[in-house]
This record gives structure tokens, sequence and C-alpha cells, in this order.
């Protein structure tokens, strides 16, 4: 008898588990389908101002529109981006908070030995947003006038010439490091906290060169207060039609621009993920965003990488690029 009973027990807790997996199902799917009935965070891993956060605030507002919902930015700084990612890795998978990044998520795995997340496995993928061209400037009274010119002034004055960056894991600096490693040179390095105070150096002629974005360079390029080499994309971009790539100027293969994706915790629902998606694509056409973006000289990205296989892809693919530039340079976070 006493089998029969264990057997018994056993067969109405199989019952129940099951009855259990019945009623959440309709639970999950009436959930994504009120979703979302409340405000939805977007964090962002850098400083109020900063270009992640004006790209971050332009869509964020445009995909509130869509939403019926406030996305509510909130910047999380600190260690290259990495407390935000992981603060959103390790919050409730139920779309309402979500993270915009860029670069950064694809150079962690390198800087970090104790990464607190995967990037490619602890995250539901949204899509990508826009790509933002990088400017190779100098202080406006250094010698040199082109990128040829500058190799050659940076090759006999190696030891005088220094190279400014936003600090350790930074877009800035992993140009920095292309563009060493693309004329065969290293450089004295000094790093601020964040690209205004970069950018800040350099204007007041304290450090020679420095790489930056286009959404902090544009004022000052057009009024003369830098000199500008080149921009780092493939090709000439629309917000400074006159200004050559660096690949005109002699550096074969050079590309480095700041994209940026949008990411939602491990196992958000996909029916979520298909809402925050179909959200981030009517941003992304709005005229306001496509105004904005246009102001800050970045590009909204084609239509196949607005989505979560094209960010998955798009960051696989990129970590596969820095991950041996950043190993060989020897940069470490820890």
């Amino acid at each position: 008898m006493t089998f029969y009973r264990q057997l018994s027990a056993t067969v109405t807790w199989a019952a129940l588990a099951v009855a259990a997996v019945a009623v959440a199902a309709p639970n999950i799917a009436r959930a994504a389908d009120a979703y979302p009935s409340r405000p939805i965070t977007m964090v962002v891993p850098f400083a109020a101002g900063g270009p992640t956060d004006v790209v971050a605030r332009s869509v964020a507002a445009a995909m509130s529109k869509s939403l019926g919902q406030s996305v509510v930015v909130e910047n999380r700084l600190g260690a290259g981006g990495t407390v935000s990612a992981a603060y959103v890795a390790k919050s409730a998978p139920d779309g309402y908070t979500i993270l915009i990044h860029h670069n950064g998520m694809a150079t962690a795995p390198a800087l970090y030995s104790k990464l607190p997340y995967k990037p490619l496995t602890d995250f539901s993928f949204v899509g990508q947003v826009a790509d933002v061209p990088m400017t190779l400037l100098g202080r406006h009274d250094l010698p040199a006038n082109t990128l040829p010119e500058l190799v050659s002034y940076i090759k006999q004055n190696q030891s005088k010439v220094n190279l400014a960056n936003a600090g350790l894991g930074a877009v800035s600096q992993l140009c920095g490091m292309l563009f060493q490693k693309a004329i065969g040179v290293d450089l004295q390095t000094i790093p601020y906290q964040g690209t205004a105070p970069a950018l800040t150096a350099l204007l007041g002629g304290q450090v020679d060169i420095l790489c930056d974005q286009t959404t902090q360079t544009l004022p000052h390029i057009k009024s003369g207060k830098v000199k500008l080499y080149g921009v780092t994309t493939a090709e000439r971009i629309p917000a400074l039609p006159d200004a050559p790539t660096l690949r005109e100027g002699g550096l074969k293969g050079f590309e480095v621009k700041v994209w940026h994706g949008v990411y939602a915790p491990k196992n958000t629902p996909p029916a979520v993920i298909d809402k925050l998606n179909g959200a981030l694509r009517t941003a992304l056409k709005d005229p306001a965003v496509v105004a904005r973006m246009k102001d800050l000289g970045a590009v909204i990205v084609p239509a196949d990488k607005q989505t979560p296989e094209g960010l998955h892809s798009w960051l696989a693919s990129e970590i596969d690029k820095w991950s041996p530039i950043i190993k060989a340079a020897g940069v470490s976070a820890d």
C-alpha cells in the first residue's frame, strides 16, 4: 500500500505541476499583451550630456510615442559601462529595464578577466540604433596640416607627441590604439575621465592628438578650433563631405565607429522583445530622430541591423575584431 500511496502522491504533484504551467502560460501571454503598463527605464552607462546619452535620449523620447509609456533615461556610470550592463543583466526580464550601450559591450570581455556577465548570452537583443563616426583631431597650432604630414611629424617627434583619450575602454582609446598600430608608433597616452575633459584639453592645447566622436567634435571642427586629419569611417560622411577618410590619407583598412545597441535581460519574453523592437524601428524613422542624428553626424543603421539578429551578429563580430587587438596591446582594466 505504501508503494501505491507514493505513486499516487507523485502523480498528484505531477498533475499540479502541469496545471501550474497551464495556468502560468496564459498569464505570461496576457502580461506580454498588456506590456507596457508602466514606464520603462533605459539605462545609459555614461554621463548625461555625453555622446551615448544624447543618442539615447533622442531614441527614448521617440520610442515613448509608440509604446504609450514613458521611456526614462537613467545614467549609471562606472567601469567603462560594465556597471550598467551588469545591472541590466541581473534585472527582471520583463521589459521594464533595458540598456543602450556602445562598443564597450564588445571590448569588455578582453578588458576584464572577471566580467560579471557574458555579452552574447546574458542578454536578449533588441536591435542596433546608429553609428557615430570618429574624427582624428590635432590641437589648432600643431604644425602638420594633413594626415601624411601628421604621420611624418609624429615619427620625427615621437617622444614629444601625446595622444589623449576618454579613459580605459572608451572608443577614443580603441581608435588611438588602432592609429598607433597603423603607423607603427607607440605614443604617450593621456587618459581622461570622459570625452568632454579630453576634448577640453585638446582645445586648450594641453594635448596634441585626440580621436573623438562627431557628436562632440563637429562644432569645433567647423569653427576651426581644432585641426581635422580625417574621419575614421570607410566612406566620407555627409556631415563633413570635404573631410577625407583616414584610408584616403594612407591608412589602409582603417575603420572605427561608435555603434549603439539596445538590450534587455536574458529570457525577456519574445512578445515583449517584438514590441521593443517595433518601437525602436519606428523611432529610427521619426523625423525628429532622423534630424537629430544628422545634426550629430550619426548614421541610422540599415533595417537589417535594427533587428535582434542583426545586433547579435554584429556584437559577435566586434568581439572577434577587438579582442586580439586589446590583448596584443597588453591593455587590461583589472
